[in-house]
C-alpha cells in the first residue's frame, strides 16, 4: 500500500475541471473519477478537506459584463459551489466514503454551517469535509476560500487540482519554448507574475507558510500521487528553498 507523505490536506478543485468535455455543468464521468480518486486517498488514512469552485455553472465576470452588480454575481457563484459540493458528496458516498458538506452561508436543509472545530472533528473521524459557498463574502474567490480553510484546519498542503499539469513561465499553449517549473518559491512566483492563484489567496498562503502543489486533475490517480509525495506538477515552496525547472 502506498505511504502518504501528509496526514491532512486541503484539495481545491476548479469548477471548470468538473465539466470534462461537456462545456457546461458537471460531467458524470469526471465526477465519478474524482470521487474515486479522493476515496482512494481517504482510505490511506489521509484526512481530506475539499473546496470546489463554481465556474462550470456560473461565471461572475460574465454576469458583471451583462450588468449585474459584483456582490450579487458573487453570491450566485457561491450557490453554484454548493451545487457542486452536494454533487461531489453524493459521488463520494457512492464510493463508500462518509462525507460532510459545510457551507459559509447557512442552508440547513442541505448542509452543516461552517464550524471550524466541527470540521476538524469530522476529519479526525476519517470523514471527507467539503467546504462550499466560498468564504461567505462577495469579492473573494474560491481560491481565497481554499487558502483560508487550509490555514484554519491546519492542513499540511494545499493541493490545487487544475486543467493544466503544472506551472509554466509562460503560456505553453502560446509559446512552444515555455519552461515548466517543478518547484518555485513564493517570492519568485510573485516576481515572475506566475498567477498560481488570485493575489489575496497567494498572500495568505505565503504569510502562513502554506505550501501549494499545482497538478492536473484529469489524470487518474494524480491526487494519490501528490499525497504520497511523488514529484508531479509544481510545488510552490517557502523562500528558504530553491526554484527549479523540470
Amino acid at each position: 500500500m502506498p505511504k502518504p507523505a501528509y496526514k491532512r490536506v486541503l484539495l481545491k478543485i476548479s469548477g471548470e475541471a468538473l465539466m470534462g468535455n461537456t462545456g457546461y455543468g458537471i460531467s458524470p464521468e469526471v465526477l465519478t473519477n474524482v470521487a474515486n480518486d479522493i476515496a482512494d486517498v481517504s482510505k490511506l488514512g489521509v484526512e481530506v478537506a475539499v473546496v470546489v469552485g463554481g465556474g462550470n455553472i456560473w461565471r461572475g465576470s460574465s454576469a458583471q459584463a451583462s450588468g449585474m452588480d459584483r456582490a450579487s454575481a458573487d453570491y450566485v457563484g457561491m450557490l453554484a459551489t454548493v451545487m457542486n459540493a452536494v454533487s461531489l458528496q453524493s459521488a463520494l458516498e457512492r464510493a463508500g466514503v462518509v462525507t460532510r458538506v459545510q457551507t459559509a452561508i447557512p442552508m440547513s436543509q442541505l448542509a452543516e454551517p461552517y464550524i471550524r472545530r466541527r470540521a476538524m472533528r469530522h476529519l479526525e473521524k476519517g470523514r471527507v469535509v467539503i467546504f462550499a459557498a466560498g468564504t461567505g463574502n462577495p469579492f473573494f474567490t474560491t481560491d481565497s476560500a481554499a487558502a483560508l480553510r487550509a490555514v484554519e484546519i491546519g492542513a499540511e498542503r494545499l493541493l490545487m487540482a487544475k486543467n493544466v499539469d503544472a506551472v509554466y513561465d509562460r503560456d505553453p499553449k502560446k509559446h512552444t519554448d515555455a519552461r515548466r517549473y517543478s518547484q518555485v518559491t513564493f517570492t519568485d512566483a510573485l516576481q515572475r507574475d506566475l498567477r498560481v492563484m488570485d493575489a489575496t489567496a497567494f498572500a495568505l498562503c505565503r504569510d502562513n507558510a502554506m505550501e501549494i502543489v499545482v497538478f492536473e486533475l484529469a489524470t487518474r490517480g494524480n491526487i494519490q500521487r501528490v499525497v504520497c509525495g511523488e514529484p508531479i506538477g509544481t510545488a510552490i515552496v517557502k523562500d528558504n528553498q530553491e526554484t527549479r525547472f523540470s
